[in-house]
């Protein structure tokens, strides 16, 4: 499905950016700088394809890994960890967003493809979305940002739930899919600077 394999190749593309970010930050080697990209980039569709019963994406194809390596050498001839810290804040925050709503909706397309129920499509959706993320901040001791960020996973939440019902009402396809991209981008970047969050118990 076309639109998948373009959810797939924008969201390695962004989370391999947003992976370089977080590492530079954390001052790792050239090693751990291309580890925490990987796992960013990769770790979601790898939990993905092992929940659907398939072959990971990324142990069959080069162009995953291709992507991820150019996405890391731009980064540093650009050198966009050297940009002051407003900067780089926003080309995180832009980066992550659109691998997380490009992730989610990869993963509800392949739930629908291997015939998983609305929960599982969901679930699906989250898991390829946060997957790489809470593999690389738990390998740096951090907080996953699925935890503590500003309607993070509630997106993908969204998402699934979203591209589960236009298959149901038969209005799944790319000029929809390219829609709701569009709407949840905007809605998860609009939350994020408003700092909207779902209640927390003190």
């Amino acid at each position: 499905m076309i639109g998948l394999e373009i959810a797939d190749i924008v969201g390695t593309i962004a989370f391999g950016l947003s992976g370089f970010l977080v590492a530079t930050r954390d001052r790792l080697d050239l090693l751990g700088i291309f580890i925490a990209s990987f796992l960013t980039a990769l770790g979601g569709g790898i939990l993905r394809d092992t929940i659907a019963q398939r072959v990971p994406y990324v142990f069959s194809h080069h162009l995953p890994t291709i992507l991820v390596i150019f996405v890391i050498l731009f980064a540093i001839v650009f050198k966009l960890h050297k940009k002051d810290s407003l900067e780089s804040k926003t080309y995180f925050v832009i980066s992550d967003s659109i691998g997380l709503v490009s992730f989610s909706i990869a993963g509800a397309i392949v739930g629908l493809m291997v015939d998983f129920n609305i929960f599982g499509v969901v679930m699906l959706a989250l898991a390829t979305a946060v997957g790489g993320g809470i593999m690389r901040d738990t390998l740096l001791n951090r907080v996953p940002v699925v935890l503590t960020s500003e309607l993070y996973g509630t997106v993908a939440i969204m998402i699934g739930v979203c591209v589960f019902v236009l298959d149901r009402f038969e209005a799944l396809n790319n000029k929809s899919l390219v829609l709701l991209f569009g709407l949840s981008l905007i809605f998860r970047l609009f939350a994020f600077y408003k700092k909207w969050h779902l209640p927390k118990i003190n």
